[in-house]
């Protein structure tokens, strides 16, 4: 970690002799309690690394007394140079693009460690509340900050608010999760996102009477229960239509993706356009092209991956709606980098922006 210091002035050459040099006014610790907003008692047990100190405000009180030049025998002390642990928490199960994401993570350390930060990957039982928030709690006491893929219920919100206790910052990404002291959120404004599908979808059937139906991973996930909340607004102000015949929740597989697929098919034979929340394409991709409907149902998904990739060469997929996960990665690094300095947590990110990807402009 770098502070920033602020040279010695030297003004011996700009005063007459006379006067001599002026000295700068030493720093006390008291003026490194007030810059960092804390007591002279805290920052007494960062200086001379005695426990019961968050890390979030260790970090503050280290800004501040490298910022007032405040050293202690000859410099800070030598936690100012340890790595941040990072833990990224994903959902395990069959979804391509947080295996691809989680996979970027283990490749990036030489990267992180340009940021004085390093990071493992854990992945938890996906779709299972109780068992995130005992990750939450058992990875906590392990790492410095911890970056998850939320699910709202009352144990993840409790897990979370005992993390932020702890002065363990949390960070959510891809999917958040209300009325909790997360540090921020890294992900596609969600109902947006749903909006985008349906207008897409809307677009490639036309105007004309049809009927259209959604598979989500599960509505745990705040993130597609927002999906579904815009997509499902958007045909009924403008496209009515075009009717919306359901939901179904294949929990991101691909099998049970393949399942529900067929389902909706034997029921609606002139089913016209499918939207996949989340994850599982290639089950849906699957079924299409067993009932030979791949080039007439409207097909929009998720995360371009290697097999979503694939579906758009084949035409079995019209688009994409993805996010980049390298950008990803780097705004969390990002607002923990803040949250060590203690600056605002979204200070300088830039804010995931969604990317649609069709064959013809496939990366």
């Amino acid at each position: 970690m770098v502070f920033d210091g602020h040279a010695e002035v030297d003004l011996l050459k700009k005063m007459p002799a006379k006067q001599g040099p002026k000295r700068r006014q030493l720093a006390r610790i008291d003026d490194v309690a007030k810059r960092s907003g804390v007591s002279t008692a805290t920052v007494d047990r960062v200086l001379n690394q005695r426990p019961g100190v968050r890390s979030t405000t260790i970090q503050r009180v280290l800004k501040a007394a490298g910022e007032l030049d405040y050293l202690v025998d000859g410099g800070l002390p030598s936690q100012a140079m340890k790595p941040w642990r990072l833990a990224f928490l994903l959902p395990g199960g069959t979804n391509k693009f947080l295996g691809m994401m989680g996979r970027l993570i283990g490749a990036s350390h030489d990267r992180l460690a340009s940021f004085n930060m390093r990071a493992r990957v854990d992945h938890v039982e996906s779709f299972k509340p109780e068992r995130l928030a005992q990750e939450l709690r058992r990875v906590g006491r392990e790492v410095d900050a911890i970056a998850f893929m939320a699910i709202e219920h009352p144990s993840v919100r409790e897990a979370v608010d005992a993390l932020a206790e702890r002065g363990v910052p949390t960070v959510t990404l891809i999917s958040d999760i209300a009325n909790t002291r997360r540090a921020a959120y890294v992900g596609l404004d969600n109902r947006s996102a749903g909006r985008t599908a349906g207008y897409l979808i809307a677009r490639f059937i036309g105007a004309r009477p049809a009927k259209v139906a959604m598979i989500a991973g599960s509505l745990s996930y705040r993130a597609h229960e927002e999906r579904e909340m815009g997509f499902l607004h958007f045909f009924q102000q403008l496209y009515p239509e075009i009717q919306v015949v359901g939901l179904r929740e294949g929990q991101d597989d691909e099998a049970k993706n393949y399942r529900q697929t067929k389902m909706l098919l034997a029921q609606h034979p002139q089913l016209a356009g499918i939207y996949n929340i989340g994850g599982g394409a290639d089950g849906i991709g699957r079924a299409l092209k067993e009932a030979g409907r791949h080039r007439d149902v409207t097909f929009v998904g998720h995360g371009l991956s290697p097999d979503t990739r694939a579906m758009l060469i084949d035409g079995t997929m019209d688009a994409v709606i993805t996010q980049n996960p390298q950008n990803s990665l780097m705004d969390c690094v990002a607002i923990f980098a803040n949250l060590r300095a203690g600056r605002p947590p979204l200070d300088g990110t830039a804010g995931s922006r969604p990317e649609i990807i069709l064959r013809e402009n496939l990366p």
